[in-house]
């Protein structure tokens, strides 16, 4: 089957876990487009230089939503049977996912667990074969079920059992929970139970996960790749397994995902259909205490190459501490912090100040000329009176990478936005500008793709 020289993979250390991720490739019919994309897809994780001690796949392998029981079995057989045919899965488990295109009616939810019984029955009791949990050493992956009736349909999911479970093993080194439908919006695809989960339940959801101590929430349902991070718990979308023509072709891709996760933590690289890396991520950072930071100067930073935000060989991660008073405004105009000019007399490539009557903490992005820019958004800052915040670019995760935090004590977190891109795509600015009143020191970190796959 592989059709690629062999694919450099990311290594675990002694007694870590090495993995693939994908999902949605809505296949299980002959002859289409799904089929295709979903054999490319395959032949990637057959030209590993390394196989996966297992694959975890979170939803929508076949296009079902059919009421023929017959035609949703004879699908999940050309699944199994054909298309994963190359796969020893006895060596290579794959652990699955409920999805909205596989379980979305009593008769669906039925066929799945038939076709899953080799799944544990480890679940809820009313939802056995739909969510379940296994160990591996001191890795803790659980598979929630968001489509179940029982919680309100797709966009929901339950909590109680997802507590117990985190509670009962608490002593995992490593936890991971998957499901289908994200609990953040990604590309701006917003949609209580649609798109997303149902916003109370999925921040009950994610609270559950942040107590615990969750690395990451791995989900798929949007066609894309997505990397950000709430509390300091990763949410990683990937749904690139073959609906290719319902991507926005300028921002996604088909892909897969392999990833390492060791006592150094997560590193993955994404991997589009020619075997090229187009993301990657070392989760979580270690950076220095901010107190070590350099006050930030203009004319040093000019000194940095105007691609280094934009190279994939070696990205770079800019953090900054601010500190001082933001000026109150009675009509919420905004109030800058920091601006990277562009070129002639085009918008600014970079913006961060607060902006509206909550005085929110506002990023703009403006990498074409005569284009609006994109805006993301963090928590309200203190008007009138002082604060202390720290904020980060890194040109790696893509709309997740901008992130913000209120001292080294607690967790990042991305702010909120509606793109499908983020740092990558704006140039390193030589004219750097700063608000009045505001003392910012900085530090600036490169990890770089060779290390990871060394």
């Amino acid at each position: 089957m592989p059709e690629h020289s062999s694919i450099p993979t990311i290594k675990a250390g002694d007694g870590g876990h090495h993995f693939v991720i994908y999902s949605d490739s809505c296949s299980g019919l002959p002859g289409t487009v799904h089929e295709e994309n979903f054999r490319r897809m395959n032949a990637l994780i057959a030209a590993l230089d390394q196989a996966p001690q297992f694959i975890c796949f979170p939803g929508d392998e076949i296009m079902g939503l059919t009421t023929d029981r017959e035609r949703l079995r004879r699908q999940w057989a050309y699944f199994f049977e054909r298309e994963l045919s190359w796969l020893d899965r006895a060596a290579v488990p794959v652990y699955h996912g409920s999805g909205n295109h596989t379980v979305y009616d009593r008769t669906s939810e039925t066929i799945f667990r038939e076709t899953m019984a080799h799944h544990p029955e480890n679940g809820p009791p009313d939802q056995r074969g739909l969510s379940y949990f296994l160990r591996r050493g001191d890795l803790l992956m659980i598979f929630v079920n968001t489509l179940w009736s029982g919680t309100g349909g797709e966009g929901t999911v339950e909590t109680e059992w997802l507590e117990a479970t985190l509670t009962q093993h608490a002593d995992a080194g490593h936890k991971l929970v998957f499901g289908h439908h994200p609990v953040w919006t990604v590309n701006g695809y917003a949609g209580d139970y649609q798109r997303n989960l149902e916003r109370d339940n999925g921040r009950r959801f994610w609270d559950a996960l942040t107590r615990h101590g969750a690395l990451a929430y791995v989900c798929s349902h949007i066609l894309a790749f997505d990397a950000q991070v709430h509390g300091g718990v990763l949410q990683i979308c990937s749904a690139g397994a073959g609906t290719a023509h319902r991507m926005p072709p300028e921002d996604e891709y088909l892909h897969i995902v392999q990833a390492a996760l060791d006592d150094d933590g997560l590193r993955y690289q994404v991997l589009d259909r020619a075997g090229q890396v187009r993301e990657w991520l070392r989760w979580p950072w270690t950076t220095p205490a901010s107190e070590s930071w350099a006050p930030f100067c203009p004319a040093a930073a000019r000194s940095l190459p105007a691609d280094c935000l934009g190279r994939l060989d070696k990205v770079q991660l800019v953090l900054w501490q601010i500190s001082g008073e933001l000026p109150a405004t009675p009509d919420g105009a905004g109030r800058m912090i920091l601006r990277a000019d562009a070129e002639d007399d085009a918008l600014p490539w970079f913006w961060l100040g607060a902006s509206g009557v909550d005085n929110r903490l506002t990023a703009l992005l403006s990498p074409r000329a005569n284009r609006s820019p994109h805006r993301w958004t963090g928590p309200p800052l203190p008007q009138g009176r002082s604060f202390s915040i720290q904020f980060a670019l890194h040109s790696g995760m893509g709309p997740g990478g901008l992130l913000w935090r209120w001292s080294d004590e607690e967790a990042w977190s991305s702010l909120i936005g509606a793109s499908a891109w983020g740092a990558e795509r704006i140039p390193w600015s030589h004219s750097w500008r700063l608000g009045e009143n505001l003392r910012l020191r900085w530090r600036r970190l490169s990890f770089e793709l060779c290390d990871l796959l060394n």
